[in-house]
């Protein structure tokens, strides 16, 4: 602890999400020590009180906690191998975006050179770090978690998942998957109108509407899955949506536009409607991802 009682921190890479956890460390009191390949992306954070190491291995030496923020963990490796002796004893939290399998190999080499791993998922963008709409999921060393906690409170909320340092990133690709689902949607429904002359101002206010009428599917779909029932009360067969389905594709196909977001969802009704199970609810198709 600082003279302050705030908990010092190292952080390792400031591109815009790196420096946005610099300055809400910094601004709740925390001591941190920075560094950056490119020395001079650390003079904002300097004014304000950051302490700029020349060195990896000096940004190392100066705290216990070291938090990294780099492009992936390749880029995380590159910059910690030469010094991978100097981690021993030091609490690293990985804040980088990667896949569970990348986490789970991560923590395994810091443990093996002696030090705490905690791997995090950062759910919100630069500007929301700091601010209530901003969450982080982290897992790992519940230790280091536990010693961390006031530095990691200032990013935003904290959500510890468990000892697999995988579960973070899991959860993290999980939302951005539905996301990027939720975007597909948007994007084809925008370039289908517009096709038409309606612009996307125009038709916003409509698909708000439409999108926020369906959104019982997420609860609805939840129960199904956890349930294994996907018969039960079905309003909308699957049977019926994958005939319908095709209309999609003509439609775009009919307004000059690609319907290529949209096809992968038809094989995969069409299928589970071949296997017989068309009386079943949409969410069935579930299935057929799991290998």
């Amino acid at each position: 602890m600082s003279e302050h009682g705030k908990t010092p921190v190292t952080v390792l890479g400031l591109g815009a999400m790196g420096t946005a956890l610099v300055e809400a460390l910094l601004t709740a009191g925390h001591p941190v020590t920075v560094w950056n390949r490119t020395a001079s992306r650390a003079e904002a954070v300097a004014a304000k009180g950051a302490s700029v190491a020349s060195t990896v291995s000096e940004a190392l030496a100066a705290n216990q906690i070291v938090i990294a923020c780099l492009l992936d963990y390749d880029s995380v490796h590159e910059v910690l191998d030469p010094v991978a002796s100097e981690l021993e004893g030091r609490q690293l939290i990985n804040l980088t975006n990667g896949t569970p399998g990348q986490a789970r190999e991560m923590s395994a080499w810091a443990e093996e050179l002696g030090a705490e791993y905690l791997d995090g998922g950062i759910m919100a963008v630069p500007p929301m770090i700091g601010s209530p709409a901003a969450f982080i999921f982290y897992s790992g060393s519940g230790t280091v978690f536990g010693r961390a906690r006031t530095a990691l409170d200032t990013f935003g909320g904290a959500n510890y998942l468990g000892a697999d340092p995988g579960l973070a990133p899991l959860h993290d690709i999980a939302l951005l998957s539905g996301m990027y689902g939720y975007f597909i949607g948007v994007i084809q429904a925008y370039a289908l109108v517009g096709s038409a002359g309606v612009k996307a101002r125009e038709f916003a206010p409509l698909l708000r509407t439409w999108i926020e009428a369906m959104s019982g599917f997420l609860e609805r779909s939840a129960e199904q899955i956890d349930d294994g029932d996907y018969v039960t009360d079905v309003v909308s067969n699957i049977g019926m949506q994958a005939a319908a389905y095709p209309n999609l594709a003509q439609a775009a196909k009919d307004q000059g536009i690609s319907a290529e977001l949209l096809t992968p969802l038809q094989s995969l009704m069409d299928k589970r409607v071949a296997d017989g199970r068309g009386a079943e609810d949409l969410i069935g198709v579930i299935e057929l991802l799991k290998k």
